[in-house]
């Protein structure tokens, strides 16, 4: 079966079912077959099939056949094999769901990237092949404690993030009249350093592109005054360069 790219809302529809879940817990901890699954969550051996058919399927694990051990036919054997992140932040003013795609490459790879005090775990594992389970613990140990401590630093940045939006609502409304220029404005917030996406925006406002690109031209000719008015700059470059919304050219 080729590679599969689940993408986000195929994962959380997969997710949702506590039978696929329980599924994919004892999957990453060793493979499994299906008979043994079914005995350990206790459901019938039918219905952790079609489970199984349904996580294959969408790229979250991958099977394949292998020798009976007690000298009968070849039996079809489950694990998961790919990694990723699915992160979901709601609230008011704050709604972000995105999958990420964990990094690969052994430990001294990956501790380019890794915060300071647990490079050391990465360095202490380059090289070897096997550790024993009382080092798992220490190690694991710790690198719980770091993500706690990054947890807790992410937390308090959507927390800030949330308060930004939530701040900037009353001028959104009080500012742009219509919905279609405070729905524009709000995906601007959303991703402050990237481009619009033309086709997304037209299809949310059920408008054609061009209408969609002529109000977005109008809001960003705004907003590149508003911010001249406030900082006191001058924004320019030639005509038809590809400048983020926030260095947009504004024509007098």
């Amino acid at each position: 079966m080729g590679l599969v790219v689940v993408d986000v809302e195929r994962a959380l529809s997969l997710l949702e079912n506590k039978v696929r879940r329980d599924i994919l817990e004892r999957l990453v901890r060793e493979p499994h077959y299906p008979l043994q699954l079914a005995t350990q969550i206790g459901v019938s051996q039918q219905a952790v099939t079609k489970q199984l058919g349904e996580l294959e399927a969408a790229g979250m694990i991958q099977s394949e056949t292998v020798p009976s051990d007690k000298g009968g036919p070849p039996k079809r054997i489950y694990s998961v094999q790919r990694s990723f992140s699915i992160r979901i932040d709601l609230g008011p003013d704050l709604f972000k769901l995105e999958k990420r795609r964990l990094p690969k490459g052994g430990p001294m790879r990956l501790r380019q990237t890794l915060p300071k005090e647990t490079r050391p775990l990465a360095e202490s594992l380059s090289g070897r092949k096997r550790i024993g389970v009382d080092e798992a613990l220490f190690l694991l140990g710790n690198l719980g404690d770091a993500l706690d401590r990054l947890d807790a630093q992410r937390d308090a940045l959507i927390a800030l993030h949330q308060h930004v939006k939530h701040k900037a609502s009353p001028s959104v409304e009080s500012e742009f009249e219509h919905y279609d220029q405070r729905h524009v404005i709000h995906s601007m917030l959303d991703s402050p350093r990237n481009m619009l996406d033309m086709e997304r925006v037209a299809f949310e406002l059920q408008v054609p592109r061009s209408t969609a690109e002529e109000l977005t031209e109008d809001l960003l000719e705004r907003l590149t005054r508003s911010i001249a008015q406030r900082r006191g700059n001058v924004i320019s470059a030639p005509s038809g360069t590809s400048l983020p919304w926030w260095a947009s050219f504004s024509k007098s």
